[in-house]
C-alpha cells in the first residue's frame, strides 16, 4: 500500500491540538455588544464603519425623504458616473465597454475616441508574457484552484520586474496597466494547464488576438475553435464592466487599501486582492447560486407554477433542502435593499441570450425564483429594508450560458475587478496616509506566569 502524502494529512496530534484552539480562542459573543464592536466594520444598522474617502465610485441605496434616510432602488457610480448611463451608451453605439471603464476607473475621465484608440493599443502591448512564463510557471504545478494559480503567478511577475518596489505613480501605473492586460491570459492559461493534467483534456493555447477586446479575447482563448457570437462577447463584456468596481469598502479592495497602506509593491498587493476575492462569501457566490439552481430544477418539475417553486425556497429557507445552510443564494445585498443596478442591467441581457441558447424556460426559473425568493425572506426574516436579487444571482446563469467552466467564475471576477483594485492601489498612493491599523480589544485575564514544573 503506497504510503499516505504527509504534507496534506491532518494526524491524530493535529486533531487534538485544534480542539484546544477552538477552546481557548472563542470570545464571548456578548462583548461585542458590551464593547460596541463594529464587527465587519458594519455597525448593527448594517451601516458601514468610514474608514476612507474615495473619488472612484459611489454605492446608493438610500435617500433622505422628510429628513428620514429611506431605501430606493439601488444605484452605482462610477466617478460620478451612472453605471446604467454607461451601458446605455456604449450598447447604443454597438461597442464594447469594459476598456473605456477601465480608462474612466483609472484616470478619472470619459476617454475621447482617440484617447481609448491609444489606452486599447496600450493595454495591447502589455498583453505578452515574459519568455518561458507559460512553460516555466504556469504548466508547472497546476493548481485545481485558478485564482490560487492566478496569484502564484501574480506573485512570480515580480521576478520579471527590473523595478519592482518602485511605487512611484509612472510605475505602479504600468505595473497595473500590464496585470489588467494579463489576467485574461493567466486565467485562461491556467484552466487549460489543469484540464490537461487533472482532466485529460487536450492542451490547446491560443494568443491573444490585438484587434480583439478583452472579453472577445476571453472567448477567443477559451474556446477550442475561438468561434463565438456577438450576443456572448457583449454580454460577457457588460459583465467585466459590471463587475469592475464597487466602492472602496467591499473586502478585496478594502484589503488592496490596507495592503498598499503599508508600502508594499503592487504584485504582493494585488496577490492579497485575490486571495480576497476567492471567498465564497465574496467573489465566489456565483458559483453557489448555479449549484442551488441544479438542484431547484432536480426538484421543480413545472418553471412557472410559483406555489410549487415557493414550496421549495421555503425548504432551502428552512435548511430542509440544497446545502442545509439556509440561504438562498444571490438573494439580498449588504447595501442595496430594493434593488441591485448591476442585476437590473443584467437582467434584460439575459433574456435576450436566453432565447439565442434556448434556455427561456430556465430564465423564467430565474425570473420566478427571483421575485417568489424576496417576498418569502422578508416575510420570514422579518427584514424591512428590503430583499433582491443581487448580481451573482444573474452572472451564473449567463457564464452557464456562455459555456464558461465553474472554475473560471471567480477567475471573471478578478479579471474585471483589477481595474478597480488598481485605481483604488493608485489612489492610496496618492493621498499618502498613515498604515491603515484598526484597534482590537484584549479581552483575555492577566495570568502570573507558571513555571514549567508546577503546570
Amino acid at each position: 500500500m503506497q504510503n499516505k502524502n504527509k504534507f496534506s494529512e491532518i494526524s491524530p496530534e493535529v486533531l487534538e491540538l485544534s480542539e484546544l484552539c477552538r477552546a481557548n480562542s472563542t470570545i464571548d459573543p456578548t462583548l461585542y455588544t458590551k464593547y460596541d464592536v463594529k464587527r465587519g466594520l458594519r455597525d448593527l444598522n448594517g451601516q458601514g464603519v468610514l474608514t476612507g474617502l474615495t473619488e472612484i465610485s459611489e454605492v446608493c441605496s438610500t435617500e433622505i425623504v422628510d429628513g428620514k434616510r429611506v431605501p430606493v432602488d439601488g444605484k452605482l457610480f462610477y466617478r460620478g458616473y451612472d453605471v446604467e448611463q454607461i451601458v446605455s451608451g456604449f450598447i447604443k453605439d454597438d461597442r464594447f465597454g469594459f476598456e473605456e471603464v477601465t480608462y474612466l476607473l483609472l484616470f478619472g475621465k470619459l476617454p475621447k475616441q482617440e484617447e481609448l484608440k491609444k489606452f486599447t493599443s496600450l493595454l495591447d502591448y502589455y498583453r505578452t508574457l515574459p519568455t518561458s512564463f507559460v512553460r516555466d510557471i504556469i504548466m508547472k504545478s497546476p493548481s485545481k484552484d485558478i485564482m490560487n494559480a492566478m496569484a502564484r503567478s501574480v506573485l512570480t511577475l515580480y521576478s520579471y520586474d527590473e523595478n519592482p518596489e518602485d511605487t512611484s505613480i509612472p510605475n505602479v501605473l504600468r505595473q497595473c496597466l500590464q496585470l489588467i492586460s494579463l489576467f485574461p491570459i493567466l486565467s485562461v492559461y491556467g484552466f487549460q494547464a489543469y484540464g490537461y493534467y487533472h482532466e485529460d483534456k487536450s492542451l490547446i493555447i491560443h494568443t491573444p488576438q490585438p484587434e480583439l477586446s478583452t472579453a472577445e479575447n476571453i472567448l477567443y482563448m477559451l474556446r477550442p475553435d475561438s468561434k463565438y457570437t456577438h450576443l456572448e462577447a457583449k454580454l460577457l463584456d457588460m459583465a467585466l464592466v459590471l463587475h469592475a468596481e464597487h466602492g472602496g469598502g467591499n473586502n478585496s479592495t478594502f484589503t488592496t487599501h490596507v495592503v498598499s497602506s503599508s508600502g508594499t509593491d503592487t504584485y504582493s498587493t494585488i496577490a492579497a486582492a485575490l486571495g480576497s476575492l476567492k471567498g465564497p462569501k465574496h467573489g465566489g457566490a456565483n458559483i453557489k447560486v448555479v449549484q442551488m439552481f441544479e438542484d431547484i430544477k432536480a426538484h421543480v418539475k413545472d418553471y412557472a407554477d410559483e406555489e410549487e417553486i415557493a414550496a421549495y425556497v421555503r425548504k432551502i429557507l428552512h435548511k430542509e433542502a440544497f446545502d442545509k445552510s439556509g440561504l438562498v443564494y444571490g438573494m439580498g445585498h449588504a447595501i442595496y435593499s430594493l434593488s441591485d443596478p448591476r442585476a437590473r442591467v443584467f437582467k434584460h441581457f439575459v433574456e435576450s441570450l436566453s432565447k439565442e441558447k434556448g434556455r427561456e424556460d430556465e430564465f423564467m426559473l430565474y425570473s420566478n425564483v427571483a421575485k417568489i425568493a424576496g417576498r418569502i425572506i422578508a416575510e420570514e426574516r422579518k427584514i424591512y429594508k428590503g430583499v433582491s436579487a443581487n448580481v451573482d444571482f444573474y452572472s451564473g446563469f449567463v457564464y452557464s450560458m456562455l459555456d464558461l467552466p465553474k472554475e473560471l467564475f471567480t477567475p471573471l471576477f478578478a479579471i474585471a475587478r483589477i481595474a478597480g483594485w488598481s485605481a483604488h492601489r493608485i489612489e492610496e498612493l496618492v493621498n499618502p496616509s498613515k498604515i491603515i491599523r484598526p484597534a482590537y480589544m484584549n479581552v483575555q485575564e492577566r495570568r502570573p506566569y507558571v513555571g514549567i514544573g508546577d503546570r
